[in-house]
């Protein structure tokens, strides 16, 4: 990681899911604010004085149902809290995600509200230094904190727990510290960013994906005029029938006055996933440069603590149920647009897009495939927040489902491919089978990708290789989107 050329610069204030992605991948190395570390120490200064004074959450006091209970001997306390804490199980965590959240969680307190010492920060920083990776198993937080896995990577910095790869010295968690590391949603928040920024890629990708469906059903491109779209201005789906334009160049002759919606509706359905996915990347960026810790340690205006319930995470839960059940309507709208390219009447072609004697099967169970895993689509987009946990003894009765909320996105982001993939292997076949259908527009650009890809037989034959290298191509159909 030293020997990396770029750099991100971690300061409590500026890091973007951009940032986040490219320190999971290893592209960047990490650089740590000199002004933000110092804001750092003295909100330890803040944090300690006020204990003087009066009680203080988890630096002199238990936690949760024992917030009322003074505790002896503070930095064993500490210590304790995290063994205690670190109760998190089920498969461990990619590694990716890990350094997501470290590099999160690091940003989080250079924000300067948690009252930790300036060690707990730089052995953090060493720790994305050296590339050095603590383990996290996945099933243990709730959207009111991510406690037993940042207790874990607590107690492996502490030197407690063995590392998943590498190490860096011991740093004894102090008095307070052990719950203003713990004080945070930094996996959820770095499990979200990496999985909403993939979803962003396949929604973009999709755009294309329609677009070679439109060409193959010879579409009416009156439904996404820019007039149609000004006349109800809604931004998302502004934005895909420009896109939808800019693919596809000057309206040609359609086959119809009016498609079906699977292709009429392309630019309110991914329109609304489109802003979703807004929303939600501006949730994020608000919650990885925020100092969430109970309490807050303000060092403007001398010294305070503030008791409070920031930590709560319903803003990252909500945006994410909106954004997977949007998504979940493009991917069902995918599947629109596959059963019309099997659909002779639509198409002026085969049944199936068969070709070979009578009876051929053709692509006819790409829609049993698409249609599978749509279901599983549609589960994982079931909204979390209808639901809430109680726990600690009724003190914490509101306990929001963000991590699960995260972990759904990460599914969709998995499945969603498929169902595209179906559609692209079925478009890429009735275009071949009519290339006079193709128009010299960005969208030619998109199948000469997927033509050179994908195999060109039309006998019936097994098409699960076809669907993963379709799958597979999507980040490229990506990169045409949105330049």
């Amino acid at each position: 990681m030293h020997g990396l050329v770029d750099r991100v610069l971690l300061d409590g204030r500026s890091l973007t899911g951009a940032d986040v992605e490219r320190i999971a991948r290893m592209e960047v190395a990490v650089d740590v604010d000199r002004d933000a570390r110092e804001h750092v120490r003295r909100a330890r200064e803040a944090a300690l004085a006020v204990a003087e004074r009066r009680p203080v959450y988890g630096l002199s006091t238990g936690v949760g149902a024992l917030r009322e209970v003074e505790v002896q001997e503070a930095g064993e306390h500490g210590m304790r809290l995290l063994r205690s804490h670190a109760a998190c199980t089920g498969p461990v965590e990619d590694p990716a995600v890990v350094r997501a959240t470290l590099a999160v969680r690091l940003n989080q307190l250079l924000a300067g509200g948690s009252g930790v010492r300036t060690d707990v920060v730089d052995a953090l920083a060493e720790t994305l230094a050296t590339a050095s990776m603590p383990y996290v198993h996945r099933y243990g937080a709730l959207g009111t904190g991510d406690l037993s896995p940042l207790a874990e990577i607590g107690l492996t910095v502490a030197g407690e727990l063995p590392w998943r790869v590498g190490g860096v010295p011991p740093t004894t968690f102090a008095a307070g510290e052990a719950l203003a590391f713990m004080s945070s949603n930094a996996l959820t928040v770095a499990t979200a960013t990496l999985a909403s920024r993939a979803v962003t890629r396949v929604l973009e990708a999709s755009h294309a994906v329609a677009a070679l469906s439109f060409l193959a059903l010879q579409g009416n491109a009156e439904a996404y005029a820019a007039a149609v779209h000004d006349a109800r201005p809604h931004d998302g789906s502004v934005r895909v029938a420009a896109e939808l334009r800019r693919l596809l160049g000057p309206p040609a002759p359609s086959r119809r006055i009016q498609d079906p919606f699977a292709l009429r509706a392309v630019p309110q359905v991914n329109g609304a996933a489109v802003e979703a996915l807004h929303r939600v990347r501006d949730v994020l960026d608000v919650e990885m440069n925020a100092a969430v810790e109970n309490p807050l340690v303000v060092t403007d205006g001398g010294p305070t603590v503030l008791h409070h319930g920031q930590f709560h995470a319903t803003e990252v839960a909500s945006a994410l149920d909106s954004a997977r059940l949007a998504v979940s309507s493009v991917t069902a709208l995918s599947t629109g647009r596959l059963a019309a390219l099997f659909e002779p009447d639509l198409t002026g072609l085969s049944v199936f897009l068969a070709s070979g004697p009578a009876g051929a099967s053709g692509l006819l169970v790409l829609e049993y495939v698409a249609h599978d895993v749509l279901a599983e689509v549609q589960h994982a987009a079931t909204p979390v927040t209808t639901g809430t946990a109680v726990i600690s003894r009724g003190l914490e009765d509101h306990a929001s489902f963000a991590t699960q909320a995260a972990r759904f996105t990460t599914d969709l982001a998995e499945l969603v491919p498929t169902v595209l993939g179906c559609e692209l292997v079925a478009a890429v076949r009735a275009l071949r089978a009519a290339p006079d259908r193709l128009v010299d527009a960005p969208v030619r650009e998109a199948f000469a990708i997927a033509d050179a890809a994908l195999p060109k037989g039309t006998e019936d034959r097994p098409c699960r290789d076809d669907i993963a290298v379709a799958a597979d191509l999507l980040p490229e159909l990506a990169a045409l989107a949105f330049p």
